[in-house]
C-alpha cells in the first residue's frame, strides 16, 4: 500500500488490513471502526443539505484489559491523520465533586488538532525556514567572529556594525555549514522569550475553567515580549533558527481555522473505562458513589449527542466527532449506563480474551513486537539477541498461566514476563561486548519457571 496515498480514501478492507499490521485478532473491533472511518468519507461526499444530518455511530467497545482496545483507535487516528484524544470517564465528575470539566476533552482535542495541523504547515515550509535559518546563522557567524572569552571582553561602549556577507563568502560559509566543520564554535543567539514568568508555575488543570488564556492576554502588553541571548554550538543554533523561521512562516490564523475545523469532523475521542461511571443495577437504590457516576454520565452526554463547547480557539461543535467508548464491564453492564448515553453508542463491539495461540501470535507478527523492539534496544550494545521457537511458545505459556492465577491483564503481562526475563542480559549488555545471545526454552524456564510455579512469588513479580 503507497505510502502517499491518502487515508481517507481507504476502504474498510484496506483499514483492517492496516490495523493487522500491529493489532492481533479482535477483528470485530476492527471491521466496526473501519467501517466508521469509511462513513466519513461517504458523508463528504453526499450533498451539502444531508452531509451535515449524517452523525456518526460512536462506538463501545467491551473487554478486559490489554486485548487491544486503546491500541485499535489510537491507531486508526493516526493512520486517518486525525486529531486524537484519550481521557479516563473516572477522572472526570459532575459539578460539586474534585475532577476535571467533561469539556476539557473537547479543548484537549482542539490543542491535538492544533499540534497537527503546526506540525503538518511546518513541514511544508521547513525547506524555506531551512535556507533562511542558514542565512541568519551566518551572519551572526560572520559578525561574532570566534567567541570571546571572558578574559578579553569588547572595548567599553564599543559595538562594531553588522557586516554583509558577499555571495562568494556566503558561499563558501555555507559550505562549510553543511559540511559540519564549524560545529565545534559557539555563537550567540538572540531569542525570543514570550511566556511571562510568573505564569510558568501554573500548571493546566487548574486554569481549565477560565474562559480566556491568560498566557495569550499577557504576551501581547508592553515589555512582556522579551528576548534573551543564549551561547550554543552552531548546530543548537541552527536547530533554534530554524524553528523560529519556521514559526514566522507558518500562518497561526490558518492553522487556527484548519484545526477547528479538522476537529468538527474528523476529531476522534476515546473515552475509557466508561464502564467505572455506569450505575450498578441501573442506578436503583440512590445515594452512595451511584449518584457521582450518574451525575458524570449525565455531563458527558450532550458532549456526544451534539454540542458547542468554548475553547480558547472559538466555539467547537461536537456534531460530528467519532467518540468511542471502552470499557472492562467486569461488575457492571452497558445496559447500566443511562438510556440517554446507550443510545449515542449504538455500536457495541465484543473483544476476546488472549489465548495463549494469540499470545504467540502478538510475540512474532506486528510491526512492533515485543521481541522486535527488545532485539532493537539491545543491538545498540552490539548484543545480536535473538529467540527459538520453543522459547516464544514458552513465553507465551507463563504469561497465560500468571493471567489465570492472578489478574488478567491481557497482552500487558508480557512486558512484565519478557523484562524479567531479560533482566540479566539488559543489564551487562554493555559489558559483554559485541556477541550472539539466544534465548530458547530452556533458558525461559530457568529464568521463570519457579516463579510461576510460587503462585504467592508469581503474584509480587509478574
Amino acid at each position: 500500500m503507497a505510502e502517499t496515498r491518502k487515508t481517507s480514501t481507504f476502504t474498510p478492507r484496506e483499514v483492517v488490513g492496516e490495523l493487522d499490521r500491529y493489532i492481533v485478532g479482535q477483528n470485530a473491533a476492527k471491521r466496526a471502526v473501519a467501517i466508521a472511518l469509511r462513513n466519513r468519507w461517504r458523508r463528504q461526499q453526499v450533498s451539502d443539505d444531508l452531509r451535515d444530518e449524517i452523525y456518526p455511530k460512536n462506538i463501545i467497545m467491551i473487554g478486559p484489559t490489554g486485548v487491544g482496545k486503546t491500541e485499535i483507535a489510537r491507531r486508526l487516528a493516526k493512520l486517518a491523520q486525525a486529531p486524537f484524544v484519550k481521557v479516563e470517564a473516572s477522572k472526570f465528575t459532575e459539578v460539586g465533586y474534585v475532577g476535571r470539566d467533561v469539556e476539557s476533552m473537547i479543548r484537549d482535542l482542539v490543542e491535538a488538532a492544533i499540534s497537527l495541523v503546526r506540525d503538518e504547515e511546518t513541514e511544508k515550509v521547513r525547506p524555506r525556514a531551512e535556507e533562511m535559518a542558514e542565512d541568519r546563522l551566518m551572519e551572526l557567524l560572520q559578525n561574532n567572529g570566534a567567541p570571546r572569552t571572558p578574559s578579553s571582553p569588547p572595548p567599553f561602549g564599543f559595538s562594531p556594525p553588522p557586516q554583509r556577507l558577499g555571495d562568494s563568502e556566503r558561499d563558501k560559509l555555507r559550505a562549510q555549514l553543511r559540511a559540519g566543520t564549524l560545529d565545534d564554535q559557539f555563537v550567540e543567539v538572540e531569542m525570543s522569550d514570550s511566556a511571562p514568568t510568573f505564569m510558568r508555575g501554573f500548571s493546566g488543570q487548574g486554569m481549565e475553567e477560565i474562559g480566556v488564556n491568560l498566557q495569550d492576554l499577557f504576551k501581547n502588553m508592553p515589555g512582556m515580549n522579551k528576548t534573551r541571548r543564549r551561547r550554543v554550538r552552531v548546530p543548537e543554533a541552527l536547530q533554534l533558527l530554524r524553528q523560529e523561521e519556521a514559526q514566522k512562516l507558518v500562518d497561526p490564523d490558518r492553522v487556527q481555522r484548519e484545526a477547528v475545523a479538522r476537529a468538527e469532523s474528523n476529531g476522534i475521542v476515546f473515552i475509557d473505562e466508561i464502564d467505572k461511571i455506569a450505575s450498578r443495577e441501573g442506578g436503583k437504590g440512590g445515594g452512595g458513589p451511584d449518584v457521582s457516576r450518574e451525575g458524570v454520565q449525565r455531563d458527558i452526554l450532550p458532549i456526544v449527542e451534539g454540542s458547542t463547547v468554548n475553547t480558547k480557539y472559538g466555539m467547537v461543535k461536537t456534531d460530528h466527532m467519532l467518540f468511542i467508548a471502552a470499557g472492562a464491564f467486569h461488575v457492571s453492564k452497558p445496559s447500566d449506563l443511562i438510556p440517554e448515553l446507550q443510545g449515542r453508542f449504538p455500536i457495541r463491539v465484543e473483544l476476546e480474551p488472549l489465548s495463549g495461540d494469540d499470545l504467540i501470535r502478538i510475540l512474532r507478527e506486528p510491526k512492533n513486537s515485543l521481541l522486535r523492539q527488545y532485539t532493537a534496544l539491545l543491538a545498540t550494545e552490539g548484543v545480536r539477541l535473538s529467540f527459538s521457537d520453543d522459547a516464544v511458545t514458552e513465553l507465551a505459556r507463563i504469561a497465560q498461566q500468571a493471567n489465570e492465577r492472578t489478574q488478567n491483564i491481557g497482552a500487558r503481562r508480557l512486558h512484565t514476563v519478557l523484562e524479567r526475563l531479560l533482566d540479566e542480559v539488559s543489564f551487562s549488555a554493555s559489558e559483554l561486548g559485541p556477541r550472539d545471545f539466544q534465548v530458547d526454552g530452556n533458558y525461559v524456564r530457568e529464568r521463570l519457571g519457579a516463579i510461576i510455579q510460587d503462585e504467592d512469588l508469581s503474584r509480587y513479580i509478574l
